[in-house]
């Protein structure tokens, strides 16, 4: 559903707002491997991250990573729409150009239900949200 850029973007932010508890500023390889991710891969998805002000930077050898309260309070919508555009929340499921409430694939309607609470979670959840289900034990980002 989520492409990969995605995925790493989410579980960074997440493990980013967590680390902020005890550890102001993170490294980019020190995030790549708590999330499992491929470190030059993750290094331009969080500095997009950046470019973007979803989280702060800090160059230098005590510098990293870091995310603000405003910044974790983020709807994890935005990330999505700034990581994958609308595709998500407009194309069609089977990949057909000209599905549509005029000319619905079979899946159209159904999928449209499954959307629509799709984007409900996503809109009403925030970085911070997430990071307080791990904090909490309620959610995982590595085993």
């Amino acid at each position: 559903m989520f492409s990969e850029s995605c995925k790493y973007a989410i579980k960074a932010l997440v493990f980013i707002a967590k680390s902020n508890q005890e550890v102001k500023f993170l490294g980019g390889k020190e995030i790549a491997l708590a999330i499992d991710a491929p470190p030059y891969f993750l290094a331009s998805i969080l500095q997009e991250l950046s470019r973007k002000r979803i989280i702060s930077s800090m160059r230098g050898p005590n510098g990293g990573f870091f995310m603000s309260e405003e910044q974790k309070n983020i709807p994890i919508i935005e990330i999505v729409r700034m990581i994958d555009g609308e595709k998500l929340f407009t194309d069609c499921i089977l990949g057909l150009d000209f599905c549509g409430e005029v000319n619905p694939c079979p899946m159209h309607n159904q999928y449209q239900e499954i959307r629509e609470k799709i984007i409900a979670m996503l809109k009403n959840n925030t970085i911070l949200d997430f990071n307080n289900m791990v904090l909490n034990n309620e959610a995982f980002l590595v085993k």
